[in-house]
């Protein structure tokens, strides 16, 4: 089956290498065949002095996706606390910086590798609970009650875009996936630009609180919100292409990055209007 998201796409390639490597065929939707008993001949899996074949690989479910998205949830939360909590006040620039630079890293490695590793998707978790953890804990510090306002609102518009999604009112054409993918791509590189302008002193406005910042942040919104369409079917194309089991952590691991991009947009915004509280 063909999809439209270049990442599913090279994970379906390297599934098909694997299933070929594995001899385990599959029937329609990924499920597997049913087994043919002919006797082993030579030059064969399964002749004398051949190695016997692998083992047929568990296709992933929608059930194991949500499984994984939690589980990661569950480290991303414990691992913010503990940096609430363990991280000092006079450090917290220092961590938000780190490890937004690591998860960087982590998620470019994640996103353009062929072979899922279910080890860097946890560690991006780990990263980015730091993260999350110490913006969480600045912005709280000015703003008490912040941070469960932002939290709430993350979660309910996850909860709308899910809706909407089983109800198809909105669905990940080929126009729609290659259109949003070019303005995440867009944002992300003026939010690096602005990154790195505002190390060296120079304000863009696009985050000092003022229109032009409400703005940015309104539309990062929106895209982040409409980023968990092509999660959902990147999990849909996932189970019907009949990708492997342990691909469900890369498929968690997209949901994971627009749930925190769009938690940290919603508290930025949040934050814009009570700047004179």
């Amino acid at each position: 089956m063909k999809t439209s998201n270049p990442v599913l796409a090279r994970l379906g390639q390297a599934a098909e290498r694997e299933r070929a490597a594995g001899y385990a065929p599959t029937g329609p939707y990924g499920q597997p065949g049913y087994p043919q008993q002919y006797p082993p001949q030579a030059g064969y899996p399964g002749a004398p002095g051949y190695p016997a074949a692998p083992p047929a690989v568990t296709p992933m479910s929608i059930d194991d996706v949500v499984v994984k998205t939690v589980t990661l949830l569950a480290i991303l939360g414990a691992t913010a606390a503990a940096a609430w909590v363990l991280v000092p006040d006079a450090l917290l620039g220092a961590a938000w910086i780190g490890a937004a630079v690591v998860g960087l890293v982590l998620g470019l490695i994640i996103s353009f590798s062929r072979m899922a590793n279910p080890a860097l998707v946890v560690a991006y978790a780990v990263v980015e609970g730091v993260l999350v953890g110490a913006i969480s804990k600045f912005f709280e510090s000015l703003y008490s009650g912040i941070v469960l306002q932002a939290v709430v609102a993350t979660f309910g518009v996850f909860f709308v875009m899910t809706m909407l999604y089983r109800a198809r009112v909105i669905r990940a054409t080929p126009r729609f996936t290659k259109g949003l993918i070019a303005v995440m791509a867009g944002l992300f590189a003026v939010m690096m630009i602005n990154f790195v302008l505002s190390l060296f002193g120079f304000n863009t406005g696009l985050r000092d609180g003022g229109a032009l910042a409400i703005g940015f942040s309104l539309v990062c919104i929106v895209v982040a919100s409409l980023s968990f369409v092509l999660s959902f079917k990147e999990v849909e194309d996932g189970v019907r292409m009949g990708l492997p089991q342990r691909y469900s952590w890369v498929a968690a691991f997209g949901i994971l990055v627009s749930l925190i991009w769009l938690y940290i947009e919603i508290l930025r915004l949040l934050s814009y209007f009570q700047g004179d509280d």
